[in-house]
């Protein structure tokens, strides 16, 4: 409708400032973060990119880290997601085609994908966060940890 156009359009009058501070936002809990690679995989920006970031991407280095982590997180205020991907063969919309092995095929053993739907998951980089919000989001990531 014309009344969508109007809104889409002024939307995009705000893209270059939402793509600029999404990327400020990821760089915050980066720099922030950066004392937990050893105990979290943190997101780096394939080489000659410079996303605008959707969200921030963990991945738990310990097993069953996440089953702590992520529920510490939501209790204090912090939204998570969980990937949207990772092994697609282990979601429901395979389980008739488990039963009957047909439809698809599996190359490999998918241990990286299985660890991806068991080890990560995502926190938000949305443009109207403040630094503050972002500072505090780290710290109770870096609480969570210790549990």
């Amino acid at each position: 409708t014309d009344l969508q156009a109007a809104v889409g359009c002024a939307q995009l009058e705000k893209f270059p400032s939402f793509v600029i501070r999404r990327r400020q936002n990821f760089d915050r809990l980066k720099q922030a973060l950066a004392d937990t690679t050893d105990q979290l995989i943190l997101p780096v920006a394939c080489e000659h990119s410079d996303p605008s970031w959707f969200g921030f991407l963990i991945t738990c280095r310990e097993a069953d880290r996440r089953e702590k982590l992520v529920p510490f997180l939501e209790q204090n205020g912090i939204q998570t997601r969980m990937l949207f991907a990772g092994n697609l063969t282990k979601h429901p919309c395979f389980d008739a085609m488990r039963k009957t092995k047909t439809g698809y095929r599996i190359v490999g053993d998918l241990e990286n994908t299985d660890r991806i739907m068991r080890d990560t998951f995502w926190i938000g980089v949305y443009p109207g966060m403040t630094d503050a919000m972002l500072d505090d989001m780290a710290d109770l990531i870096h609480q969570g940890l210790k549990i």
